[in-house]
């Protein structure tokens, strides 16, 4: 599930892809959790960033009496609020029971040679199936990973033990197939095809990427966890503002409160890699280094492109530089343009003394068709958007 480490690459990939960017800048001021002071001008892994001072997202270490929930936050920011609960990242993870898809297509059927995959869904339950010969093994889904823009896929116990269903739903379809990672191949049998077991460890890293306070006092914990990607998840707990704040001392509100908009660039980056992976995280990982599976990682592929690395240190090249975190990820290529005009202008057209920056000899419209194409992986029904950005020709090799 999550981007950030390497067993999480099988467990709902899906649900990655429909994570737009880290919620950033609601609350003011940059406050005592900031990282400038411990953090230098070089991009880290997510295990070392989580090792400073202050809060970082996926850490686990705060109470859970010490979250307040959104609709706390929304009582003083309630337009961000607003806004935030239709973007994906609202919506990144959910109950089964909640799942809008599983609700309007309560019967999911799918054939894999002889065996045969069912999702029933009624009366609050999700009754996941599998069949052959007469014979069968049932679950019940627990969760349901990604908000289904692009995909959803669903996990469900046994014994104790998380398992990731064999088949996710993909809304292009609509309807299932294979889970991203898992084998396309006939099962073995009924129980091996149901789905992958998740080691405890992968499990909590997972959950940590697409819910918030899942992992508190360093234990996980789904029973008390908030769904979703919250305000929280990147701005930290917020018990200590919100009474700070109710008390009128808004110098100490400021100060137990992080404001990611204050993050220097390559420290904004790594705070989106939190959970998208950061260059560094995908470095420690051998296997994700390969282009076709390490598309998915934004910070990776935007901090090896020709404009990350000439501007590096520039805010006009981070993540929020086109991207919006607490609104719904803008699908037009056209609204781009203006963004890639911050820096690169239109062959002969006036720029500053100071910009020496290549101007594009083609055009200054839909821009990010020719320099970040979408790429598909087979099987996935589904488009990830390129951040390496550089002169793609159609076909040529998405590099690693």
């Amino acid at each position: 599930m999550s981007n950030q480490h390497p067993s999480c690459r099988k467990l709902v990939l899906s649900a990655l892809c429909c994570v737009p960017l880290i919620a950033l800048g609601v609350l003011a001021g940059a406050g005592t959790l900031a990282q400038s002071d411990e953090s230098s001008n070089v991009s880290k892994s997510t295990a070392a960033r989580r090792q400073e001072r202050g809060w970082w997202p996926t850490k686990g270490d705060p109470s859970r009496k010490e979250y307040v929930g959104a609709a706390e936050c929304a009582t003083c920011h309630p337009s961000q609020s607003d806004d935030f609960r239709r973007a994906a990242m609202a919506h990144a993870a959910t109950r089964a029971s909640d799942s809008d898809f599983l609700r309007h297509y309560d019967h999911l059927a799918f054939p894999i040679g002889p065996y045969s995959y069912r999702i029933d869904s009624s009366d609050g339950k999700n009754i996941f199936t599998i069949s052959k010969a007469g014979a069968s093994h049932s679950d019940v889904l627990l969760w349901a990973f990604g908000n289904g823009r692009l995909a959803q896929t669903y996990l469900y116990q046994e014994d104790g033990n998380f398992y990731e269903a064999h088949v996710s739903f993909y809304p292009a379809l609509p309807g299932l197939d294979i889970t991203p990672g898992h084998p396309r191949g006939q099962p073995p049998g009924l129980m091996e095809g149901a789905g992958r077991p998740v080691p405890i460890d992968e499990v909590r890293r997972c959950f940590s990427c697409h819910t918030t306070a899942s992992t508190t006092k360093n234990q996980f914990d789904p029973q008390n966890l908030i769904a979703g990607v919250s305000c929280e998840a990147c701005h930290g707990p917020g018990a200590a503002h919100v009474a700070a704040a109710k008390a009128g001392n808004y110098e100490l509100a400021v100060a137990s409160i992080l404001n990611p908009a204050h993050l220097n660039p390559v420290q904004s980056v790594d705070f989106c890699g939190a959970c998208h992976r950061t260059p560094q995280d995908v470095a420690l990982d051998s296997p994700a280094r390969i282009g076709r599976l390490n598309v998915r990682f934004a910070p990776y592929r935007l901090e090896n492109s020709r404009c990350w690395k000439a501007g590096q240190g520039d805010a006009r090249i981070t993540c929020i530089t086109c991207h919006d975190p607490h609104q719904p990820l803008v699908e037009d290529p056209a609204w781009y343009d203006s963004r890639c005009q911050q820096c690169h202008f239109a062959a002969g057209a006036k720029k500053s003394d100071d910009d020496h920056r290549t101007a594009c000899p083609i055009g200054v419209k839909l821009c990010v068709t020719c320099h970040m194409p979408k790429f598909t992986n087979p099987g996935f029904h589904f488009a990830f958007t390129d951040h390496w950005i550089r002169i793609a020709p159609p076909g040529g090799l998405l590099p690693d």
